[in-house]
């Protein structure tokens, strides 16, 4: 196989770009994320892939809860504060507030929407592990059209 070749096919996947929210007794986190796909209507699913190792991969794995913020087109500087590593300050993470929803999880104020998830299923394999969350809690904080990755120019796949 060309790794040129396979680069550019994969990256022909279509992603949004969100804010996943995590928690654990230590406290909340988030995390700019891209491979997400709703996996069933009844009971609504979703699959989450978060990189292994990652202290949000590990607060997943150990609460089993995330939050999913759908941000809005134009979002761009808001996704890319969650590209390192946050502590929170009060109910603020890289200077955006949010409140814990049901799950615990951060659900931010201005993202378009949210769902929050409990894992019902993991696949602990690969440089990402995945999560199949159930929904079980959802909101829509007003309307709008959703960020995406092309949008962005940003690559993260291949």
């Amino acid at each position: 196989m060309d790794a040129k070749e396979k680069k550019i096919a994969l990256r022909g996947i279509t992603y949004g770009l969100y804010l996943v929210g995590t928690k654990d007794d230590s406290g909340v986190n988030a995390f700019a994320g891209n491979w997400l796909t709703q996996t069933s209507f009844e009971p609504p699913m979703v699959a989450l892939a978060a990189k292994a190792g990652t202290r949000s991969q590990q607060q997943i794995a150990a609460s089993g809860v995330f939050s999913v913020n759908v941000l809005e087109s134009g979002q761009k500087d808001m996704v890319t504060a969650f590209f390192r590593a946050l502590e929170p300050e009060g109910n603020t993470l890289a200077g955006y507030a949010f409140e814990n929803g049901e799950t615990g999880c951060p659900v931010f104020e201005d993202a378009i929407s949210f769902f929050e998830c409990k894992v019902v299923e993991k696949v602990e394999k690969g440089d990402h592990f995945i999560y199949i969350g159930e929904v079980i809690n959802a909101g829509v904080h007003r309307e709008g059209d959703p960020l995406t990755m092309k949008e962005t120019g940003f690559y993260y796949g291949g």
